[in-house]
């Protein structure tokens, strides 16, 4: 949480001297969204791009990948980004410095984790008891990954703090090589790092997170309030985009899937494409609609508090508007 206090304390000047504008090309409105990370577990998003929907609502969409909630942050806040991708809490640390211009969610992606946890041997009857006493590359503090991982933890008995040794050191993306050369007895990965471990032998998915902690509010797209305020047409086209997106993942066999957004993903190869999302389809990751529901935010905020990262309880209608979702979801 202190490195968005920071981020906001540095930014909000700046902000304050930009103006939001709609750049046209083409007949159709420059969008750019800035996303925490480019991952197969945002299926929906690469499909609603690569079969036009965002052309077909009138927008030409530029797509950057921020690597990190709080880089994302940072270009929403600077100006650089007109939407951001990434997980809420995100916008609970902005908003609790006091942000005179908050980042309003507007539309939910995924309601599961996307991580798997990935041992060194096959273990058929795997149980998170089996963590005490283990050590495990974990992910940043404060971000989603981790917090979420300690919530499955803590679910299931075992102090986080005290029963696991949870390696936090290694940056996002490096835990599968780490893990490849012999550091801890576990590692939590995202795809396509999970399958890849299982490909060449290196490790075993033996849990789902996703599935371990329930229906989460994992990731979702955000905007400040005032582009919300000046663009709400913008707004509008972007949701009924990826509602077609995730209606399309949500009508579609994983080959199907895979086939489309293979163009995103050109160094991974389409069937080990199908694979991670088939295994993101039985568990459930994508939404049927984008309503950001407030049982979900509420949800949110208790994994911030156990986590010790919530600075203060933040009210729904402040940073969730369900305005564009029911509209584009026909409610």
């Amino acid at each position: 949480m202190k490195k968005f206090a920071a981020l906001f304390l540095s930014l909000v000047l700046v902000a304050s001297l930009l103006a939001s504008g709609c750049r046209q090309s083409g007949g159709l409105t420059e969008v750019t969204l800035n996303e925490v990370a480019h991952s197969i577990f945002y299926a929906p998003q690469y499909a609603a791009i690569e079969l036009g929907y965002f052309k077909d609502e009138g927008i030409d969409l530029t797509l950057v990948n921020g690597g990190g909630a709080d880089k994302v942050m940072t270009a929403l806040i600077s100006g650089d980004a007109d939407i951001g991708f990434m997980g809420s809490e995100a916008s609970i640390y902005v908003y609790a410095e006091g942000a005179e211009d908050p980042v309003v969610n507007f539309a939910q992606l995924t309601q599961r984790a996307g991580n798997f946890l990935v041992a060194r041997e096959p273990m058929t009857d795997f149980s998170w008891a089996d963590l005490a006493g283990a050590s495990v590359l974990g992910g940043r503090k404060g971000g989603m990954p981790q917090m979420v991982f300690e919530y499955i933890l803590k679910k299931n008995g075992l102090d986080p703090e005290t029963d696991v040794n949870i390696d936090q050191s290694i940056s996002f993306g490096l835990t599968a090589a780490a893990f490849t050369g012999g550091d801890a007895d576990f590692t939590v990965e995202f795809e396509p790092y999970a399958t890849l471990l299982e490909q060449e032998g290196s490790g075993y998915v033996v849990a789902s997170l996703g599935e371990a902690s329930g229906y989460v509010p994992y990731t979702a797209y955000s905007a400040p309030k005032s582009y919300l305020e000046s663009h709400p047409d913008i707004i509008q086209s972007f949701t009924n985009a990826i509602q077609k997106g995730l209606d399309y993942v949500n009508s579609h066999t994983a080959e199907e899937i895979a086939a489309v957004i293979a163009p995103q993903f050109p160094e991974t190869d389409e069937a080990t494409i199908a694979t991670i999302v088939g295994r993101y389809l039985e568990q459930d990751t994508w939404k049927e609609d984008t309503v950001f529901e407030e049982s979900s935010f509420d949800l949110l905020q208790k994994i911030l508090e156990e986590a010790g990262e919530l600075p203060k309880a933040v009210p729904y209608d402040q940073l969730v508007t369900t305005e564009y979702s029911a509209k584009a979801a026909g409610k």
